[in-house]
Parts: C-alpha cells; sequence; structure tokens
C-alpha cells in the first residue's frame, strides 16, 4: 500500500505524524511525506521520501527583541482561519492534487489543519485519516474554519458539507492521553489513541534538581529568555536552556556554570535527566514532559497553548504564568513550588502510566489498511 502523509506548518506539525510512518513502512508500505519546501532535509533526516508543496523560504527571520505581547486569542482564530483554513488550503488542495494524481496514494494521512489535503482527498475520492497536533483541542473548532473551507469546498465542485464531516469522517489518530483532551471538546468515536513512545521511570538517587526550558521553535523571544533565566540563576537547579536557530545563545551573556544554553538539544535526550520543564506548553513540548512523567512551569504565548496551559492545571500537573508581567520572582518561585511539592510530579506520573499503557504506532496501520478502497469514485 503507498500512504501519503502530508502536514502544514512546522516540525510541530510534522513530528507527531512520525511514529504512525515509521509503523507503516515498518510493515512493508511505501510511504513519502509532503511538506512545506523548507522542511525537506527534515522529512529526509526521519527516513522518508520528501515532497515539496511549495518553494523553501530561504531567509530565517531574526529573534523578537521587543517586549511581548499580550495574548490575542482572536488574533490567534484569525491567523487560524485565513492562514491555514484559506491561504494555505488552498496551496496545499491543489499541490497535494498534483502530486497525488502522480505518486498514486492509497491512502492519505494529514495533520489535523491541513484542511487542503482534507479537499484533495475527497477530490480524489481517497481516504484520508487524521493525526492530531492539538492536544487539548478547542483551539481549532469547526465553526472558525467553517467559511473558507466551505468557499474552497465550492472551488472544487465538492457537495455541500455543512458540519465539515470532511474534517473527522475518516479514522482520527491521537497521539495524545485521552484524559488530557478537554471533555468540552469532544473527540469523535472512531478515535484511535496511542502511544509515540513509552518511557520508564527515571531513578530517583538524590541529585541537584534539574530544569528544562524550551519556548518552542518559534515564537522565541530574548526578552523572555532574559527574565526566565535572571530567575533560575539564584535557584540550586542545573538548568538546560534551547533558544532555536534564531538567536545566538551569546546574545543571553555570561551564566552561571549551573546554567547550559543550547540553540538545540534534542528532546529526547535532554527529558530523560530532567526534575521539571519550563515550557510555552506547545503541545510537543508538553507532551514530551508528560511522557516522562515530568511537571512543568508553563508560559503560554498564543494558538493552542492557553488551551493546554488550562488543561494542565486542571489536572495538576504545572503552574502558569504570564508571559507579558512575569518577572524573575515569579520564576523562582513557581519552579520552587513545583520542585517542592510532590503532588505536581505524581499528576504527571499519572499522565505518563496512562501514555504508557496506550497501544504502540504500531497498531495504527492495520486501521490504515482497513482503510484502502472504502471510498467509491466520485461520479
Amino acid at each position: 500500500m503507498r500512504i501519503l502523509f502530508t502536514f502544514i506548518g512546522g516540525s510541530g506539525h510534522f513530528r507527531p505524524l512520525v511514529p504512525v510512518a515509521r509503523a507503516a513502512q515498518a510493515a512493508g508500505h511505501t510511504v513519502a511525506v509532503a511538506g512545506a519546501g523548507g522542511r525537506g532535509s527534515e522529512i529526509a533526516a526521519a527516513g522518508f521520501a520528501a515532497f515539496a508543496t511549495s518553494e523553501p523560504r530561504t531567509r530565517l527571520k531574526a529573534a523578537d527583541r521587543g517586549r511581548i505581547e499580550a495574548p490575542d486569542p482572536e488574533a490567534d482564530v484569525r491567523q487560524l482561519a485565513e492562514g491555514f483554513a484559506r491561504r494555505g488550503a488552498r496551496r496545499h488542495a491543489a499541490a497535494i492534487l498534483e502530486l497525488a494524481r502522480t505518486w498514486k496514494p492509497d491512502v492519505l494521512v494529514r495533520d489535523e489543519v491541513d484542511f487542503g489535503t482534507a479537499i484533495a482527498a475527497e477530490s480524489l475520492a481517497l481516504p484520508c485519516a487524521t493525526v492530531l497536533v492539538l492536544a487539548a483541542g478547542g483551539f481549532l473548532r469547526k465553526e472558525v474554519v467553517a467559511e473558507p473551507l466551505h468557499e474552497l469546498r465550492s472551488e472544487y465542485r465538492l457537495p455541500p458539507d455543512p458540519e465539515l464531516a470532511m474534517l473527522d469522517r475518516h479514522l482520527v489518530l491521537s497521539p495524545f492521553p485521552p484524559s488530557f483532551r478537554n471533555p468540552r471538546f469532544p473527540l469523535p468515536a472512531h478515535t484511535f489513541s496511542f502511544r509515540q513512545t513509552a518511557v520508564s521511570p527515571a531513578g530517583t538517587a538524590p541529585r541537584t534538581p534539574t530544569v528544562y526550558f524550551t519556548l518552542g521553535t518559534v515564537n522565541n523571544t530574548t526578552e523572555l529568555f532574559f527574565r526566565v533565566l535572571a530567575g533560575l540563576q539564584e535557584l540550586p537547579v542545573n538548568a538546560i536552556v534551547t533558544v532555536g536557530e534564531r538567536i545566538d545563545p551569546a546574545e543571553l551573556g555570561p551564566l552561571p556554570d549551573h546554567i547550559r544554553v543550547e540553540q538545540f538539544v534534542p528532546q529526547e535526550l535532554v527529558l530523560t535527566q530532567c526534575d521539571l520543564v519550563i515550557s510555552h506548553g506547545g503541545s510537543g513540548s508538553l507532551m514530551g514532559a508528560l511522557a516522562h512523567g515530568l511537571p512543568s512551569v508553563l508560559i503560554p504565548l498564543g494558538a493552542d497553548q492557553p488551551y493546554n496551559a488550562q488543561r494542565c492545571l486542571e489536572l495538576g500537573t504545572a503552574q502558569v504564568l504570564d508571559p507579558v508581567t512575569v518577572t524573575p520572582e515569579e520564576v523562582r518561585k513557581a519552579v520552587s513550588a513545583v520542585l517542592a511539592d510532590g503532588a505536581y510530579r505524581r499528576a504527571a506520573e499519572r499522565v505518563r502510566e496512562e501514555i504508557n499503557a496506550l497501544p504502540g504506532a504500531e497498531q495504527t496501520i492495520p486501521l490504515l489498511e482497513g482503510l484502502r478502497g472504502s471510498i467509491s469514485p466520485r461520479t
């Protein structure tokens, strides 16, 4: 079987696809991945044939060095509707249609905000599975993306779909533990939850606590790094900090020996030696922490991050700080409190146990195989 995996956006949209794509390869299926042109090397490094759905952007944006603006949920929703459901969907629908007609996949597997692939799949009468990339739910709501997607469906002469069933009509694969999903935004009954990896509990020998601090790969801003690092300097912890490609670690000035700053360190290597994670609450960073049973201090900056942060508060796995007003003293207090109160760690460990009990990604493959030929050609 030939399976084409597609994503729109950055690494956070690609990585949830990887365990399923690797499992499909291991089962003997032919796999390729389609994403933005600038992601080709990342796709190839993961071991897949790569197809570009847009021209690569060679210019790397500079890091934001101004003060952080307050998160604007309405602006984030507009970006989802206009950037992903209108412009991005139109671009990806055309690109995936063209690619599918030559590569001839039997099944498409898209990240959940790659709306264009859903349009292309329906136009080609191909089954299309969806892999979730937004952990808590709530950010992507059908009413938010309805108008641009109805317009695009009309352009492709697809029949009306008032409930936007196309977004979850077929198999939905969730790499997140079911308890983390906000119950106000339930998933369809045919959702299959799987674990990306199983993590064994770390040892408990006495040692200096280690904190990992990341703001992901998109919203890195030196001003927030300065404030958080100022808070960490006074704590009896070792800190590992990743700042991304846009920031030179030297820009953050001389730091004490117990703080190590790098542009990038593989998260899966860092988390095995950590006791707490400070992050923006992006779904990938957060699930990595919880998969290791680690509590968090979260500083949500926008998009799905406030929804994830709220869910962590409800589950008792984190404290949450305001990115605009947070001070070094607040960072010190939050980190100290989470490290000292074992309830946060125990709550995170319960989520880890739930993750470890989920089926592995290899068990998604029979479900994908069952989709082949399940749709009659359009007349």
